[in-house]
């Protein structure tokens, strides 16, 4: 039996951590009033590399595989031929691709740095992300945690806290921001927002309607 036909029965359990607000069914038009637009960029493959900058056996290993080098900067993240490159801690990256090429992305990497001081780790099941845009999602940002996200610039991403739950923060647009939050604080992280944006106004959107330029295109047809 071949791998595809194994994969397409699991594929119709796939849930989004926020599959039980059934967002798709509350997407509408934004209205003028309308402040900010979110949604939720659902079933993306996030892996977690570890392993030495300053290893130059093991960066040139992952370049490789990626197609470009590792962001080394604190606080940035790269695009790479494989998707997107986000800066975690001077040992330690988040790799987000499309869930379909997840598998291949694994294999990849562990078998180009099996000979290195290095980890590869798939959370794909662990993590989602959220999309904030509009006028004033600045203003939500200011209410939801400490950051000063007016200094996120195009190509800066911060680890940060929403409250209680720890997120990822980056900004691939002058649009807007991208939130990666773990599967765990999801519904808690979307209640957050929901809540924040009452002021602004709130218009859940589909994904296309608020694409960026850095995780949108890793998206796939349902």
């Amino acid at each position: 039996m071949s791998k595809a036909s194994v994969d397409a029965p699991l594929k119709a359990f796939l849930q989004s951590p926020l599959h039980g607000l059934d967002l798709g069914s509350r997407e509408r038009t934004p209205a003028a009033s309308d402040g900010v637009l979110t949604c939720e960029l659902a079933h993306l493959a996030f892996v977690v590399l570890r392993g030495r900058a300053d290893d130059a056996a093991f960066m040139a290993a992952v370049e490789a595989v990626l197609g470009a080098p590792l962001p080394t900067r604190p606080a940035s993240w790269s695009r790479t031929a494989r998707g997107a490159a986000l800066w975690q801690s001077p040992d330690e990256w988040m790799l987000v691709a499309p869930r379909s090429q997840r598998d291949t992305l694994v294999a990849s990497l562990c078998s180009a740095t099996a000979e290195r001081f290095a980890q590869v780790v798939d959370v794909s099941g662990g993590f989602t992300t959220l999309r904030l845009a509009g006028r004033d999602h600045l203003r939500l940002l200011r209410h939801l945690g400490p950051c000063d996200f007016e200094r996120l610039q195009v190509g800066r991403c911060v680890g940060t806290v929403i409250a209680k739950a720890s997120a990822t923060v980056l900004r691939s647009d002058e649009a807007g921001v991208l939130m990666v939050c773990r599967r765990s604080f999801a519904n808690y992280v979307w209640a957050l927002v929901e809540r924040a944006a009452r002021p602004y106004g709130l218009a859940i959107v589909s994904p296309p309607r608020v694409a960026d330029p850095l995780f949108a295109p890793l998206l796939e047809a349902a």
